[in-house]
């Protein structure tokens, strides 16, 4: 197992762990759009860049629902 495979292994175990826990803490949809853009990166570089684009769409969309979901949730 290659480098970026390793990367792409952990970008998606990230966003896994993140999305089943985001109802703990607004924290973790932060964590889920960070690892989304590990993702996205991690698309690119192997050269899916659909893969790569829908991530990065998927990192703009947690943002945003980080942004807007309440302060008391943390």
């Amino acid at each position: 197992m290659d480098r970026l495979t390793l990367f792409g292994l952990f970008a998606v175990t990230a966003m896994l762990v993140c999305y089943a826990l985001e109802d703990r803490s607004r924290w973790f949809v932060l964590g889920f759009a960070c690892a989304c853009a590990l993702g996205s990166i991690y698309g690119f570089l192997q050269g899916a860049w659909p893969f790569g684009l829908v991530e990065a769409i998927w990192t703009v969309v947690a943002l945003r629902r980080w942004s807007i979901r309440p302060q008391s949730m943390a």
